[in-house]
């Protein structure tokens, strides 16, 4: 008489075998440096650390660079603005025709500061944007005019709306004398037309060192916009209060 093997021996066969050729199957795969999709390797950290893959986030900027200057050959221009928190007014500013590109950071004090120096006031850095534009499409002194003294209150002296201390204060920082001659009338103008109620206080210096601020300060608004700002355009067909 045939002796019969009993169907749960069999499965447990068939289980064991089937195991041993998956297991084999994916040593085979280790050693050819393969992985399953979406699966992380070392190969692939490295690849992202080295910035070739598209899915990789761009680095980081480095809190306290400075900020680089367009080329002479570009024919563009950089204007250095100071008027209270820069978020708002990187946040207008950026949206201006002839503006190319913004960056929020500190100018007027000392060299690679960082906002945890800068808020306490003693660095002599007062919070500003770094504005590279097109003065074929847009004038030094419509700028100021038409934007910067708009957006701000500059006759309150070292305060803008809540924020108070001397690196919230007005400043226009001139790349070159033609700028700091243009401020000096923009300002004569803007105090002349009566459109402020009080005299301007907005301090006129020569730029040295801007310092970015750090990215999480670039386009803050851009990426919160229901953060803080006191910044709006002001309406001068209406009297102001």
């Amino acid at each position: 008489m045939t002796q019969r093997v009993p169907h749960a021996l069999v499965l447990r066969w068939l289980f064991s075998v089937l195991a041993l050729f998956v297991a084999t199957a994916c040593a085979q795969g280790s050693s050819n440096g393969s992985a399953a999709p979406g699966a992380s390797s070392a190969t692939g950290v490295a690849a992202r650390a080295d910035g070739k893959s598209a899915a990789a986030p761009p680095p980081a900027a480095t809190p306290g660079s400075a900020a680089t200057l367009p080329r002479p050959d570009t024919g563009l221009q950089t204007a250095i603005l100071a008027g209270g928190c820069f978020w708002g007014m990187e946040e207008i500013l950026r949206k201006v025709p002839g503006i190319v590109s913004t960056e929020a950071g500190y100018a007027g004090g000392s060299a690679n500061a960082t906002y945890e120096d800068v808020h306490t006031g003693g660095t002599g850095n007062a919070e500003a944007v770094r504005i590279v534009f097109d003065p074929k499409v847009l004038s030094y002194e419509d700028l100021l005019g038409k934007w910067f003294f708009r957006m701000h209150d500059p006759t309150t002296k070292n305060r803008q709306g809540n924020d108070v201390g001397s690196q919230y204060r007005s400043a226009i920082f001139a790349t070159n004398p033609a700028q700091r001659e243009a401020a000096s009338r923009v300002i004569t103008q803007v105090e002349a037309s009566g459109v402020w109620p009080g005299p301007i206080v907005t301090e006129v210096t020569d730029a040295t060192t801007f310092t970015r601020a750090e990215e999480y300060h670039q386009r803050y608004l851009e990426k919160d916009p229901g953060g803080y700002t006191c910044h709006y355009l002001r309406d001068f067909s209406r009297p102001q209060l």
